[in-house]
């Protein structure tokens, strides 16, 4: 993976299994998701395929919501970072029209205290451990069940949940909490059916330390109370991946009317100079794709411990602070997560199988949002830099491999093993090959009805492909061939009918390049307009050879070492490593101990461990850090230095 501007994940795993033919769908509003076996007709009923024949349930979840309605949750929790356990009662709220003697759950190393049917105890039992799924939850219950309360408690070890210590947050005062509950992560910290294709509503009542604030993936205060008590609602249904929470001393500030950021006080002014152009960002992205459908548009940086880019929980974006460069270069990862507020959150993804969904059209979003504001030649970097982050990602994969599928089968695999750039570099310069082949008007006009008619539902990869043909081709076979859609969606590999940005900014980034290869003097470079898009393509295409000699005029005259930009600072210290300019180590070992976003960790980390005296300098920096990044990055970070099996 290359470390541009907008991917959350990196995730280069093991080998996916060949292409099927099976697609999801919903079969009872706001429930679970069905593998179907047969192609979709664009016949629909309330927005549903008509006429596929369920045979089987979405494989990440073993929750029964095809068969027990779940319409809202009710939490009522209390955090104890003394514990670092958050404890409480899961009510759900169920329709059992099909007289299910059971509801079955998600759980992942959880503690189940009790639990009840409309205040009734009554009987349940924990399945066994199934791998990357946790347990399955049976609780028994009646035809006439309308409530089912679970009590319950999480480990000190939860997948979802990374507990701060006051040492580990920028300001060094409080102790810190905050979930990811995507992708199936959700159950670790609440016992619920964990699917991208179920969404119900929520309520919650936290009670946390009373000098810290409670903020959630729904309505949020704006300041701490004196009780440490906090209330939530979520009135749109919202997949269990969405659901989210931090905890800690944390201040708000207002960008704009209806939206505002919240950070650690010692993080809050850079975050709101930082985010300025957030106000921009939603309004256009509204003019381009119809009325932002929730509310507020928040967003909170956490401390450096989050292991990815941002999250685009509901009207509260969790995003790292590694974006906090000074100068806003790097705020397109925020229109990224605007864009989820229409893809993912609006229209979402029916399984993990059909992640490109998501993720891919995010990606075109942000990028027209990009445009929106600072024009195509600025938005044209964004496509190439994506475009090398895709061509990187084939390479390390495998060109015939089906990890580079659009559509994929994770059957019997953990859903992280689809999070590479695939779903979001190429599933976004298919969207624009589209558009290049239709025009651009009519794919605006497609999109904007595509949202629309799909706002708060699921959709699977073939009845999006149907859709497209319905409602834009027309089964028109000349635009067909020209965009050649299996070969992007269900073929490996970029295709090559892959559209490639202009590059007008970025030719003079070459031109300068082959200057200082040639010999030229660093100092007489034209640079100084250059923008971190620039700055990166500069580096990532220099050869992967340099003399300790460039390095250091390089260095002497951009002060690559020492840069405030984490994304131009990781990449220089993976070219400093594999060449040997060893004036970075003392930087690298800052850097490491500060930065716990996973993007950054994996190639640095990578590249120590190519050597023999950079594998002891990676070893003696993970034992030292280990414990400052979040699990998720601990997982992966385990392997790349320790050498651990999956």
């Amino acid at each position: 993976m290359l470390v541009f501007i907008n991917l959350r994940y990196i995730s280069f795993k093991s080998i996916m299994f060949n292409k099927v033919s099976s697609v999801l769908l919903p079969c009872l509003a706001g429930s679970v998701l069905f593998i179907a076996c047969n192609s979709v007709n664009p016949g629909t009923l309330n927005g549903t395929p008509s006429n596929e024949k369920a045979v089987s349930k979405d494989i990440h979840t073993q929750s029964n919501a095809d068969s027990v309605l779940v319409k809202h949750l009710g939490l009522n929790i209390k955090v104890n970072f003394d514990t670092r356990r958050i404890s409480g009662v899961a009510t759900w709220d169920i329709d059992n029209t099909m007289h299910q003697s059971e509801l079955v759950l998600d759980t992942y190393d959880l503690t189940i205290d009790s639990i009840k049917n409309d205040n009734t105890a009554t009987t349940f039992k924990l399945g066994e451990k199934v791998q990357h799924l946790g347990k399955a939850l049976h609780i028994a219950i009646a035809a006439n069940t309308k409530q089912v309360q679970v009590y319950y408690h999480t480990c000190d070890s939860s997948r979802a949940l990374r507990w701060l210590t006051p040492q580990q947050t920028h300001d060094k005062k409080y102790p810190f909490l905050f979930t990811q509950s995507e992708s199936i992560y959700a159950r670790s910290w609440v016992p619920c059916p964990d699917g991208p294709g179920i969404r119900f509503s929520y309520d919650a009542r936290v009670e946390v330390p009373k000098d810290l604030l409670a903020l959630m993936s729904a309505t949020n205060p704006q300041q701490t109370n004196d009780s440490g008590i906090y209330h939530f609602q979520m009135e749109i249904p919202v997949p269990a991946y969405l659901l989210a929470l931090a905890v800690g001393k944390i201040e708000f500030k207002p960008l704009g009317e209806k939206t505002g950021v919240y950070a650690e006080p010692g993080m809050l002014a850079k975050s709101a100079y930082e985010l300025a152009p957030v106000n921009d960002m939603v309004a256009n992205a509204g003019k381009l794709y119809g009325e932002y459908k929730w509310g507020r548009y928040d967003v909170i940086v956490l401390p450096p411990a989050f292991p990815i880019g941002g999250m685009e929980n509901p009207r509260l974006t969790f995003a790292t602070p590694t974006i906090i460069a000074g100068d806003r270069s790097l705020v397109s990862l925020i229109a990224h997560e605007l864009a989820h507020s229409w893809s993912g959150n609006l229209v979402t993804n029916a399984t993990w199988n059909d992640f490109w969904l998501n993720e891919g059209f995010t990606n075109y979003f942000e990028r027209r949002i990009m445009e929106s504001i600072y024009g195509s030649d600025y938005s044209d970097m964004l496509w190439e830099l994506g475009y090398q982050t895709l061509k990187d990602n084939v390479r390390d994969l495998g060109e015939k491999s089906p990890d580079t599928h659009l559509f994929l089968n994770l059957k019997d695999r953990d859903p992280d093993d689809g999070l590479t750039d695939i779903p979001y570099e190429k599933g976004s310069l298919f969207l624009q090959l589209i558009e290049k082949t239709v025009g651009r008007e009519k794919f605006d006009v497609f999109l904007k009805q595509y949202f629309e008619e799909h706002s708060f539902k699921t959709i699977t990869t073939t009845a999006f492909l149907d859709y497209l043909d319905k409602n834009l081709l027309h089964g028109d076979t000349s635009l067909t061939n020209k965009i050649r859609i299996n070969d992007w969606v269900y073929g490996p590999g970029i295709p090559t009918n892959c559209p490639r940005a202009g590059g007008k900014l970025f030719a003079a980034v070459d031109t300068a390049r082959n200057h200082f290869l040639a010999g030229a003097a660093p100092t007489t470079l034209a640079t100084q307009k250059w923008s971190t898009h620039e700055w990166l393509y500069f580096l990532h295409n220099m050869p992967a050879k340099l003399t300790v000699d460039q390095m250091y005029s390089l260095d002497k005259q951009f002060s690559f070492t020492n840069s405030g930009n984490c994304e131009i600072a990781d990449l220089w210290y993976v070219v400093a490593i594999r060449n040997g300019y060893k004036v970075a180590n003392t930087k690298i070992d800052e850097f490491l101990s500060t930065v716990g976003r996973r993007k950054f960790l994996e190639p640095i980390y990578s590249e120590l461990m190519k050597s023999t005296d950079g594998a002891a300098f990676a070893k003696s920096l993970y034992n030292k850090y280990r414990d400052n990044y979040h699990p998720l990055a601990q997982e992966s970070l385990d392997r790349i230095v320790m050498g651990k099996a999956k």
